[in-house]
């Protein structure tokens, strides 16, 4: 049976990112029976119901980045008054790189319970599809627009060991493709997912640089860019024998200054020992 939505609780939905039945039966419950609908877009939201044959039950407001500071007091509001409310974005789940963050933290303060109707998300999408590594990564939302702002948020994620998941817009791509390329290397393993779950879904793996060449031409469509992680530094003995250097000058004895820092920073006791002696 459907897990029942008590009054007085906040929903986030996931709306589908592309095709519309990948609508779940949750959300399309929801849209009929909430009282309050939040939408990022209500216009769309409309669509979206029709496309679906649902008929929207309740109140439906706004619901964006402009409003979304005084608009979330509203919700709380509504639903500290016994109404079920129902958050959803033109696309994907509400609080990942779309409105959704100020209204959960505001219902956390204020004591409203506030739970999911989970669905597609595009980050998750991307993932899967990339063919890259998914048993660790993170998601970098938009890049700046400015490309010294750009460059140096991609400076700071050079050595990010994790998968990298980005959204772009298809004027922007070959600009911010071509600035990962400068940054991270064209040869560092990437792939560009575009019009995810529609019809003229594209995904292109490859190089960074190839990937360059390929966004020169007419783009069209919303895109996720996930980019593999920096290879880890391999540790050498030789990179610590100045720290076991150091607990000798103090009066360590050197197989235990060897000992000490070898277990500290996981390198061979052995090659680390040896390459003290040749040091001293």
């Amino acid at each position: 049976m459907p897990t029942e939505i008590r009054p007085g609780t906040i929903v986030l939905a996931a709306t589908p990112i592309g095709d519309p039945d990948d609508a779940s039966v949750r959300l399309r419950g929801l849209l009929a029976s909430a009282d309050l609908i939040a939408a990022e877009d209500t216009r769309r939201l409309r669509a979206l119901a029709a496309r679906l044959e649902v008929t929207i039950g309740g109140r439906v407001v706004s619901y964006h980045e402009h409003n979304e500071a005084g608009r979330g007091e509203e919700l709380v509001q509504a639903a500290q008054d016994g109404q079920i409310v129902l958050v959803v974005t033109d696309a994907g789940m509400p609080a990942v790189s779309d409105p959704g963050y100020r209204v959960v933290r505001a219902a956390a303060e204020a004591g409203v319970p506030v739970t999911a109707a989970p669905g597609p998300s595009a980050v998750l999408t991307a993932i899967a599809l990339s063919g890259l590594p998914s048993d660790r990564f993170c998601f970098e939302g938009f890049l700046p627009r400015k490309a010294g702002d750009r460059e140096r948020v991609l400076t700071a994620l050079a050595t990010e060991q994790r998968t990298m998941v980005f959204f772009e817009s298809p004027h922007r791509i070959e600009a911010t493709l071509t600035a990962m390329a400068g940054v991270f290397g064209g040869a560092r393993q990437a792939a560009a997912c575009r019009e995810l779950t529609k019809t003229y879904e594209e995904v292109r793996r490859g190089p960074l640089a190839e990937l360059v060449e390929w966004a020169g031409g007419e783009m069209r469509g919303e895109l996720t860019v996930v980019v593999t992680g920096a290879a880890p530094e391999v540790s050498r003995p030789e990179d610590y024998v100045d720290a076991v250097l150091e607990r000798v000058a103090t009066g360590e004895r050197l197989k235990e200054a060897v000992a000490a820092v070898a277990h500290s920073v996981g390198v061979s006791k052995r090659e680390l020992y040896e390459a003290a002696l040749r040091a001293r």
